[in-house]
This record gives C-alpha cells, sequence and structure tokens, in this order.
C-alpha cells in the first residue's frame, strides 16, 4: 500500500492533488508545527494583470502552536471581512469563465458560512476538491493514528500504522531530510513524486499561462476535464529509491 502525506492546505494547488491521486491512502498532518508564509492557510488565484493571494487570516498563537489549534481570525471591520473580499475577488475575476457557475454555489456556501479553526476549513476545502476532481483516495489525520517522533521517524510510525510498504514523497524539501535508509530497514520503500504541471486555458491569456495556482484556476477554465488534465501531470510509476537522501 501506497501511503503520502502533506499538511493541510487551504487552496491546494494541482501537485497536492496529484499526490494524492498517486496513493492508496492520504495522511493530513493536522499536528504539526503551523508555518507562517505557507499554503496552510493562502494560495494564489489569477486576476487581470497578476496572481494574487487569497489569505484566511488567522489569530495570533504561540510560535509552537499546532496546526489544528490554529483559529481564523473574523475581524471587527465588515469590510475587511475575508470571506466577502476572497469571494469578490472569485466572482469578478473567474466569473466569466466557461465553468465558474458549475462550482459557484459550493463556494458561495464556504465564503458565507462561519468558520472558527482552520483545520475546520482546510478539510473541508480538500473535500470539496476530491469530489470535484473524482478523487477517491481514503484521507485520515495524522492526530488520529497516536505517532511520535520527527522528520522521518515520524513518516516510519505513520507507515507502521496504516500498514504501508511504500511512503510517497514530494520531491521538494523532502528530499533534504528523509532517511530513505531508515524506511527502507523497516521495509518501507520511498517513491519520489515527479508531477509535471500542464498547461491549460487560463483566462486572461495575454499574461501568459500561470502555473501552481489554487487548483479552481483549473476548476473554473476546463470543469469536467480537469480530472483528466491533472492525471496527464501524474507519472504513472514514481520512481522507487533505497538510498539515504543526501
Amino acid at each position: 500500500m501506497i501511503v503520502a502525506a502533506h499538511q493541510p492546505h487551504y487552496l491546494p494547488w494541482l501537485g497536492y492533488l496529484a499526490k494524492m491521486a498517486a496513493c492508496d491512502l492520504f495522511v493530513v498532518m493536522d499536528d504539526l508545527q503551523y508555518e507562517p508564509q505557507n499554503f496552510q492557510n493562502r494560495n494564489r488565484v489569477k486576476v487581470s494583470n497578476r496572481a494574487v493571494w487569497l489569505t484566511v487570516p488567522l489569530v495570533r498563537g504561540s510560535q509552537g502552536e499546532r496546526i489544528r489549534d490554529k483559529l481564523i481570525d473574523e475581524g471587527h471591520n465588515e469590510k475587511e471581512q475575508w470571506q466577502r473580499r476572497t469571494w469578490e475577488t472569485l466572482r469578478v475575476h473567474y466569473g466569466a469563465c466557461p465553468w465558474f457557475g458549475h462550482y459557484a454555489a459550493d463556494l458561495e456556501q464556504v465564503y458565507t458560512r462561519r468558520w472558527w479553526t482552520l483545520l475546520e476549513l482546510d478539510v473541508h476545502m480538500l473535500e470539496l476538491h476530491r469530489t470535484w476532481f473524482g478523487l477517491r483516495t481514503p484521507v485520515v489525520l495524522a492526530s488520529t493514528l497516536g505517532v511520535t517522533g520527527a522528520r522521518s521517524a515520524r513518516i516510519l510510525d505513520i507507515c507502521r500504522a496504516l500498514g504501508a510498504d511504500t511512503y510517497l514523497s514530494g520531491s521538494g524539501g523532502s528530499v533534504a531530510y528523509l532517511d530513505t535508509e531508515l524506511l527502507a530497514r523497516a521495509g518501507v520503500r520511498v517513491a519520489w513524486q515527479n508531477f509535471r504541471h500542464p498547461v491549460y486555458p487560463q483566462r486572461y491569456a495575454r499574461q501568459g499561462f500561470v502555473p501552481r495556482l489554487a487548483a479552481i484556476d483549473l476548476l473554473f477554465n476546463c470543469g469536467p476535464r480537469s480530472r483528466e488534465i491533472l492525471q496527464s501531470g501524474i507519472e504513472s510509476r514514481p520512481e522507487v529509491h533505497h538510498e539515504k537522501a543526501v
């Protein structure tokens, strides 16, 4: 069984969903430390002259606060309410896209409902994306597994808890710290994700194609074809390594 894991993302990009599609079980690492300026509470969308961040404001907490403990800061100024601003940005800049109306009701519900915790919002958004892209990979929260340790030891504990024989890792920062020898000695292979970002029609074509946006950019532009386009970037058999990452 292939297991993959990642921190929760508010608006996942295509590589995040590709990782989920390529494994048998996906673990949301909700009990890791929250990382500011990451994708746990923000991502970019394309507007008329650039890509802009859509950000969920959070209550300032302690430096070691876990993702699952982060609270959303609703603020006190109605004009600055983040949900109103986000929905207006999407409506104005994507309303003319061919498939915006297909997803509008689900998203309008997101941006009119009260959210208390970041994790609650992120999990809901992930479930919407699973439905929209037709992804059937089961999802489990790391906090329910009772695992301990850090980095490679933590990954190994997750694989043991779930009975996985292969761990699908991202090919970014994980390469620097993942001890593949440790996992190999325990009978767990490591496969590196190799995602090729697809190019698809986007609004504001004069800007050129902008990659790594929130996946809703693809949905609004391509609708039901989005799953096929996502799959086109997924390597059918991820490369497997046993050697220690350096």
